[in-house]
């Protein structure tokens, strides 16, 4: 690999981790469920917003992201189907009742909750989560876009491909490795009742301006 290549790889693993840790949907929605679950269930919702962002990837590699980005019928029902599912894990958040987070309390004193998600649910969410964000997919394709080059040969963005997944998930995992601890989960379920209303909330408004953004561009 010339200066030049590696010059890019690491702008384009800089730029893709400071935009990881920027609090966002998937963000919200993986404090939510490290909070709520076990770690085995919550690395669930790691796994399937990790592959979310792996189907970009491979789609911006092979250039159907290019396509997809710049067709105004897939990005506003990209837009249309992302904003529902925030509004519709909003809605859930906002009209669950006080007595329905007894189950995280229970699971911080070491008892076993079966009002918990499965494995398989929180997979399922995340995965949707990361594929109704359509920022990412513009992120990842303006991503490649600096390093599909003629100096960058395709073993080297396949394996920055592997890497951003990996990332992702390693950084979605640590994120339940923290807040699954029976310390901070205690700490945490006094107030889980307020910290899911507020995550309900922003997710609402983000899916709010989604499906907005959605009309305006129809």
């Amino acid at each position: 690999m010339d200066t030049q290549t590696f010059s890019i790889v690491m702008t384009v693993v800089v730029a893709h981790f400071l935009a990881l840790i920027s609090p966002g949907p998937d963000f919200l929605m993986m404090v939510r469920s490290a909070l709520r679950n076990s770690r085995r269930r919550a690395i669930g919702m790691a796994l399937g917003i990790a592959l979310a962002n792996g189907i970009y990837i491979v789609l911006c590699i092979i250039g159907v992201g290019a396509a997809v980005a710049h067709s105004l019928w897939l990005m506003t029902l990209l837009k249309t189907a992302g904003g529902a599912f925030l509004l519709y894990v909003a809605w859930h958040a906002l009209k669950a009742r006080r007595s329905d987070y007894a189950f995280i309390t229970a699971q911080a004193a070491g008892e076993t909750g079966s009002r918990a998600p499965s494995f398989a649910k929180e997979f399922l969410l995340g995965l949707l989560s990361g594929l109704s964000n359509p920022k990412n997919i513009i992120f990842y394709l303006s991503l490649f876009s600096v390093v599909l080059t003629p100096q960058a040969g395709m073993g080297v963005t396949v394996a920055l491909g592997i890497w951003m997944t990996l990332l992702v998930f390693a950084w979605d995992a640590m994120i339940v490795l923290v807040l699954s601890r029976n310390s901070i989960r205690g700490a945490f379920a006094r107030a889980a009742f307020y910290i899911d209303k507020t995550a309900g909330l922003l997710l609402g408004v983000m899916g709010g301006k989604l499906l907005h953004s959605a009309v305006k561009e129809s």
